[in-house]
């Protein structure tokens, strides 16, 4: 596992210092022609500092893992971020059907070597690219050291986001956990069920006794809490947990509040970030964009609260 995720950040360094020489001896043009992330703004822009790659996981299936990992990667994309969500569940694939998008290649293309990465990302209406991941193949579920170091090289494909998110697929399979070896942090997704924190704890530990040399940022963040005094209450329980018995340090990113506007966007195929950006879950998926830049997210108060200050007598 180590050895993959040092492979994995050799070879996007490689390619952003590779960009780095090409655009010392070309103009605008040299990034035109690279087809990495197609011919647009994503490519034509330059990356100042290396890709930073987010892996969303989660011990049990239904905790609004894929839900979380596309809206954060919309709240990334508003703080003026480019940003690329790759499907990595690679047996129940559903970030493209959460999104309302029909891809024509996916990872299987990929892994099959059918196609390169530059052929399978997909343009979306809202400011990100996917990589459609597969659904419906036990086979590629189940991949072979060869084909996830494939899938690994071939990552560097998208060098040029500044975000790389990748939706894992729950539970602990070599898949999932290579995918989170090879990341900068790993945001682990519960909620407040007893199983789901459970699994949680159970994929922390495995990741603690099965990646050599841990070198990421481990995170948890608490979904479908009915109040901040929940979340943090189930934060602290694994947190602690984890630290007495695994000597392992986590940081709480916050919670998530269970909020009807997730299953209605989920129904409309369409983020709730977008579907309502005031609501209970957006502004939750906002700050935890925020805590994961270090900067302070805070909600305006629009033209009618400037006035209200304005003529309020103190």
């Amino acid at each position: 596992m180590g050895d993959q995720a040092e492979k994995l950040r050799e070879i996007m360094q490689n390619q952003h210092d590779s960009l780095k020489n090409s655009n010392s001896l070309k103009n605008n043009n040299s990034l035109k022609n690279n087809n990495s992330l197609g011919n647009d703004s994503f490519t034509n822009h330059y990356v100042r500092r290396n890709t930073r790659i987010i892996a969303v996981s989660s011990g049990k299936g239904g905790v609004g893992k894929t839900n979380i990992a596309i809206n954060l990667a919309l709240a990334y994309a508003q703080l003026g971020k480019k940003v690329v969500v790759m499907d990595a569940d690679l047996g129940l694939a559903n970030v493209n059907v959460v999104l309302g998008i029909i891809p024509r290649y996916n990872l299987y293309h990929l892994i099959r070597k059918q196609k390169k990465m530059s052929e399978i990302i997909q343009d979306t209406n809202y400011g990100i690219k996917i990589v459609a991941g597969a659904s419906g193949f036990s086979k590629i579920a189940n991949l072979s050291d060869d084909e996830r170091k494939n899938i690994i090289s071939e990552l560097s494909e998208l060098s040029l986001a500044d975000i790389l998110i990748i939706d894992t697929g729950a539970g602990v399979s070599n898949n999932v956990l290579s995918f989170i070896a090879a990341s900068d942090d790993a945001l682990i997704v519960t909620t407040p069920e007893p199983t789901a924190i459970t699994d949680a704890y159970g994929i922390i530990k495995i990741i603690a006794t099965e990646i050599d040399n841990i070198n990421i940022g481990l995170k948890l963040i608490v979904n479908k809490v009915k109040t901040v005094t929940e979340g943090k209450r189930v934060a602290e329980r694994v947190i602690n947990i984890a630290g007495q018995f695994l000597n392992l340090k986590i940081d709480y990113l916050g919670s998530i509040y269970d909020d009807i506007l997730v299953h209605t966007s989920v129904v409309r195929q369409k983020p709730f970030l977008l579907v309502d950006p005031k609501s209970k879950a957006s502004i939750c998926i906002k700050h935890i964009a925020g805590r994961l830049e270090n900067i302070e997210y805070k909600e305006g108060s629009g033209i009618s609260g400037f006035l209200k200050k304005l003529f309020t007598k103190k």
